[in-house]
């Protein structure tokens, strides 16, 4: 009967839990809310804080932390380590600066409210990370995963995962020393500090250069035996069994996180030609597993938190949702990018999810905070997951009323910056009739290709300096910001240009874009690359541009192979 009462329990849990997230989910889509606030308010009636039906709240924390690692490894599916390095010059000093400065926020708070140092910083820590599965669902929704933009987002949160590993470990030995309990007491705590430290790093190191180096060549080579079977559930049994079995491994070998190991397990998995595949059939799980995600944080949050303490819920709630943002955003722009990149990445950093409840827990295990810490962090969560769609919204309204009444921002966005224009040098035949290329990616690349085959002129305007300063060091015509902006296509040369190619998979900005290019060029022509049908009808109806879409572009190139061989035939 105990084990039948277990299986009944996870049963019980995930059908209480889809189907609750389903009807809540389909109500606040209707009430034109994002859906995961209905997912949010399923797990709060199914949680052991309100009346009627209570779901395993083990069970569903472990369904979620399976959502974590099949999200995490489709998002490596679709990144390169190529991809992580060009954004480390910002993502890397961005990141930690960022944990810092929330941090200390945080800290400061908790201080004001009369907590001890240790508790202050532990939960200032616990404010400082974002949530894995709300940015990337973010992303994803809004087509922004692969952008530049997008991968600077990624990049940023990699290293708060890495960063964190690092706190989890160091915790217990230093929970002595900042007021709570320590494992074996405060001077074997102090003294194994720096053993500590030196066993993670070489553990993390070691974990990235297996997976960089044996992971690259083991996983594609294990995919294209499974592909030779012909069997697609094999196939999709493979994806899922290496997603989840590898992160398992990278926690208990090595010590990484569930969703870092999930992460460099798609990253590798991306050499093998069938990770497109892979990142489809792998998706209606991700999809399932990331909604209990969502469902199983709604379960801990206990209500009775935000009338027994409003005015500290809604201080947390400011330092996660506008002090973190207002420290990204200064970093961005800091870094010379544009403001939409800048917004773009504090709205992704604006909430906070996994890592802080992990980090909370271990705290009070250890006795460094007080009980209604994990309330306050558990109700920052809820209150900034289920408002994070709407700071993803307000970005474009918000870019136009700051250039519109801020001088600071107009001076930010029209600021010198070398890349930001075309040298004097430039030869003339790169300044009229050229064509202009907006993303230099794999599509971008192999455009470019093309044009300099047939000897075309062509200028690049990409939002990634670091490729933008490689371009030019190779002596092509670049200039570096974000297209959708007049000063961009202006210092490209649009005017004066035969063709706008907007090659990025971004899809925010497109019709913008091309809006600026025919206000300040009306004889030009447009092509434009999308992954999304509804994107394509609209772009083709409204602005008049020429769309490609992912499978259209495939069937062309292949039906002009084929015309040519069977001309030769």
């Amino acid at each position: 009967m105990g084990a039948m009462h277990q299986g009944a329990s996870l049963i019980n849990t995930i059908a209480a839990a889809l189907g609750l997230a389903l009807i809540l989910g389909f109500a606040a889509a209707r009430l034109r809310l994002p859906a995961l606030v209905g997912y949010l308010l399923a797990g709060v009636i199914i949680g052991p804080f309100t009346p009627g039906f209570v779901a395993d709240a083990d069970i569903a924390a472990q369904l979620a932390e399976i959502g974590v690692m099949l999200l995490m490894f489709g998002v490596g599916l679709h990144f390169s380590l190529d991809d992580l390095l060009a954004v480390r010059k910002i993502a890397l000093p961005g990141a930690l600066v960022q944990i810092v400065a929330a941090t200390l926020m945080g800290a400061g708070l908790a201080t004001w409210w009369g907590w001890n140092l240790g508790a202050a910083l532990v939960f200032g820590l616990a404010l400082s990370v974002a949530s894995t599965v709300v940015l990337l669902r973010a992303l994803e929704n809004l087509g922004l995963l692969e952008s530049h933009t997008g991968r600077i987002a990624v990049g940023w949160l990699v290293v708060e995962d890495l960063a964190m590993v690092l706190v989890l470990v160091l915790l217990p030995p230093l929970a002595g020393l900042l007021g709570g309990r320590a494992d074996g007491g405060d001077a074997a705590g102090a003294a194994s500090l720096w053993r500590t430290l030196g066993i993670t790093m070489l553990q993390v190191g070691g974990f990235v250069t297996l997976m960089l180096v044996v992971g690259r060549r083991l996983f594609p080579w294990l995919l294209w035996q499974v592909t030779r079977t012909g069997s697609r559930e094999l196939f999709t049994l493979c994806v899922v069994a290496a997603a989840v079995s590898i992160a398992f491994a990278s926690a208990a070998l090595f010590g990484v996180s569930f969703a870092l190991g999930a992460f460099f397990a798609g990253m590798v998995m991306r050499e093998s030609e069938f990770s497109h595949r892979a990142a489809e059939e792998s998706l209606p799980l991700r999809d399932a597993f990331a909604v209990l995600f969502f469902v199983s944080v709604g379960m801990l949050f206990d209500p009775v938190v935000l009338w027994q303490r409003p005015l500290q819920v809604l201080a947390v709630v400011l330092v996660i949702v506008v002090g973190k943002s207002v420290a990204a955003c200064a970093l961005v722009l800091a870094f010379r990018y544009p403001l939409a990149t800048a917004l773009t990445v504090s709205a992704s950093l604006a909430q906070i999810g996994e890592f802080s409840f992990i980090l909370i827990a271990l705290g009070l295990k250890h006795q460094m905070l007080p009980p209604e810490a994990q309330s306050l962090v558990l109700a920052g969560a809820l209150i900034s997951i289920a408002t994070n769609p709407l700071w993803f919204g307000a970005i474009g309204p918000m870019q136009r009323w700051l250039q519109a009444h801020s001088p600071l921002a107009r001076r930010l966005e029209a600021r010198d910056d070398p890349l930001a224009e075309l040298p004097m040098s430039t030869e003339a035949r790169y300044l009229s009739r050229q064509v202009v290329l907006v993303g230099y990616g794999r599509v971008g690349r192999r455009i470019a290709a093309a044009l300099r085959a047939q000897d075309i002129p062509f200028v690049v305007a990409d939002q990634n300096r670091e490729l933008v300063e490689r371009l030019r060091e190779e002596g092509m015509a670049a200039v570096w910001g974000d297209a959708a902006e007049p000063a961009v296509l202006i210092q490209a040369h649009i005017a004066r240009a035969r063709v706008l190619v907007v090659a990025t998979p971004d899809a925010l900005n497109v019709r913008q874009m091309i809006e600026t290019a025919r206000t300040l060029n009306p004889t030009i022509q447009t092509v434009v690359r999308s992954h999304n049908e509804a994107e394509a009808k609209l772009l083709t109806q409204e602005a008049e541009a020429t769309v490609f879409l992912g499978e259209h572009e495939l069937a062309q190139a292949m039906a002009r192979d084929v015309l040519r061989r069977a001309a030769i035939a």
